[in-house]
């Protein structure tokens, strides 16, 4: 039925391939490109072993919009699939652009030389991207991705409105490293160490990183530590959901975690700008991800659950007055690498950008123009959900939560 042109070779690529070949009526041909192509090679070795289908490889800098374009053009997909670092979203949409094909990612647009998440960026494409009849797709992962699907599933079914909103993200899981991240290390380091920010009545209100901590009781997961910050789906469901008064997202960090980044914080190695070492300008977050442990080796060692959800109150549908929702998906991080080799944070963004791409090249969803999540009918997405290994369920609570 399509041809797909991922970009990017990490775990959230490799879940997302591997789903992809196990659907093959829908993805009939599948290219994998990166700057490293031994990576994709690898990524496609497994492919082949677990489902029999082959994968095409290339490699590719993601930032170099004419190589970008001759890709499109060779491969001639109808959809590429952005599964590469935020900072190159920009340079894969003009490619896109140029070549006359549609757009899809998992995080949106971030400058290299500041940790600033926002949509602006990308949604100043929208008119683009409508006059060329293409469509793009932005944070097609879990959070963003999924819990934007969760928040308008539940505004269809269940809430006329939403009042408060919180987004709750529990890895429960365990590798056995003294400090690792679970995803590209550059892009968690930044988002952690950033200025927590929430909606509240209409503005967006910063409080200092890592500022504010509440424990929560995850079911499969057990009691841990979350702290607010924030995440790029505030923005977008604060502006397709005008009426919430307050929307806040919340990580689950150890105290192992937490110890060693205030050390790396207090020695630089957090650092950004550019420090002049041997000759060289290195910024040292990067070189801190080069030696930490990749995340797509963490799979073999991982063990126990992620919890991701949200919890959201306003006025009934059924007009019985004010209530509140809890909806999340729990993952193994053992049954994510029994069918893929990747462990479940991989796979929890790795799964909803395959469900995506399925949306835009069935015509399940389309448009022309810039989209978000919240913007698409969020039924067909969730059925895939339970279909394809992220089962949610949903109940409803006793009240809004009290933290």
């Amino acid at each position: 039925m399509s041809t797909v042109l991922v970009i990017g070779a990490g775990g959230v690529s490799s879940v997302c391939v591997h789903k992809m070949a196990m659907n093959k009526d829908i993805f009939t041909d599948i290219h994998l490109a990166s700057r490293t192509k031994s990576k994709c090679d690898t990524i496609a070795a497994s492919v082949k072993e677990r489902t029999g289908v082959d994968i095409s490889t290339y490699e590719i800098d993601a930032e170099e919009v004419p190589a970008m374009v001759r890709l499109i053009k060779q491969v001639q997909p109808s959809l590429v699939v952005n599964l590469a670092l935020p900072y190159q979203d920009l340079p894969i949409m003009d490619a896109c652009l140029e070549a006359g094909v549609d757009y899809l990612d998992t995080a949106n647009y971030e400058p290299k030389d500041e940790a600033k998440f926002e949509y602006h960026w990308q949604w100043a494409y929208h008119d683009r991207f409508k006059d060329a009849g293409i469509m793009a797709l932005l944070g097609s992962g879990f959070d963003p991705g999924v819990t934007s699907v969760f928040t308008m599933w539940l505004k269809k079914h269940k809430l006329k409105t939403i009042r408060q909103l919180d987004i709750l993200d529990c890895n429960g899981g365990d590798h056995g490293q003294a400090f690792a991240t679970n995803f590209n290390p550059e892009i968690n380091i930044r988002e952690v160490t950033a200025p927590a920010r929430h909606w509240e009545n209409g503005e967006f209100v910063e409080t200092p990183a890592m500022g504010k901590k509440v424990e929560f009781d995850f079911e499969g997961v057990g009691p841990k530590n979350m702290y607010m910050m924030y995440h790029e789906e505030l923005e977008s469901l604060a502006k397709f959901n005008p009426e919430l008064e307050r929307a806040r997202f919340w990580m689950t960090f150890g105290d192992e975690y937490i110890k060693h980044l205030t050390v790396l914080q207090n020695v630089g190695m957090t650092r950004i700008d550019p420090v002049r070492y041997q000759g060289k300008d290195i910024i040292p977050l990067q070189f801190l991800a080069a030696v930490l442990p990749k995340p797509e080796t963490l799979g073999e060692t991982t063990k126990g659950n992620t919890n991701i959800g949200v919890i959201a109150t306003g006025e009934a549908l059924d007009g019985s007055g004010e209530k509140t929702f809890y909806i999340n998906n729990i993952c193994s991080h053992e049954a994510a690498y029994e069918e893929t080799g990747n462990q479940a944070v991989s796979y929890t963004t790795g799964v909803p950008a395959m469900i995506g791409s399925a949306m835009m090249v069935t015509g399940k969803w389309e448009g022309d123009g810039v989209f978000n999540m919240e913007e698409m009918d969020p039924d067909p997405f969730m059925e895939m959900l339970n279909e394809h290994g992220l089962p949610w369920q949903v109940k409803e609570l006793d009240g809004p939560v009290e933290f």
